[in-house]
């Protein structure tokens, strides 16, 4: 099997943000996908990155977390969804990119089984959609609190459009995130 018959990878309107689509084989007992393939990896995006770190989050319904990035450590992410859905932002805050500044979201959900390559240089979060949802992200450097920083949620300059409507455009916030930095505050790589 040709890595084109595993995954396949679709660009988005922001530089080196990148959606991977895993080829799902099933039949009646159920279903397999690799979830990931350093070497296909590779292939297809052009970068052989060393994942440090996995995480495991579950939140419910409404949770917002993000916009977060670190400038210590810098990590890039490629992020999944294994139980419910979530709305998926990156923001590039990279002042060489043309892309710099601009925002893009995706669904992401264990149905779909989409994952999302998060280059360093960009913040991230997510809202979650169902009753609740387990995301999942390999990161390619360790977290540090010291220099992690939260881009606000709903900066007027980034002007996300949210899917708010079913949590009456209330999300759920953290302290931290209650507490985030709009867009001219905040450092940009």
């Amino acid at each position: 099997m040709n890595s084109s018959e595993k995954l396949t990878i679709e660009k988005t309107p922001l530089n080196d943000l990148l959606i991977l689509k895993p080829k799902i084989f099933g039949d009646e007992r159920g279903w397999f996908f690799e979830s990931f393939n350093a070497n296909e990896f590779a292939a297809l995006t052009g970068q052989r990155e060393n994942f440090v770190q996995d995480n495991h989050s579950m939140s419910k319904m409404g949770i917002l977390r993000g916009l977060h990035y670190q400038t210590k450590h810098v990590q890039a992410k490629l992020v999944r969804v294994v139980n419910g859905v979530v709305f998926d932002v990156a923001v590039d805050l990279r002042k060489e990119s043309s892309s710099f500044g601009k925002w893009f979201g995706i669904h992401l959900s264990a149905e779909n089984k989409l994952q999302l390559w998060i280059p360093k240089g960009f913040a991230h979060g997510f809202l979650v959609l169902s009753e609740y949802a387990e995301f999942l992200y390999k990161t390619t450097d360790y977290y540090d609190p010291q220099s992690e920083v939260s881009l606000r949620w709903n900066d007027p300059t980034i002007g996300i459009q949210w899917p708010l409507g079913a949590i009456q455009n209330n999300p759920i916030l953290s302290s931290k995130d209650s507490a985030g930095l709009f867009w001219d505050q905040i450092p940009k790589f």
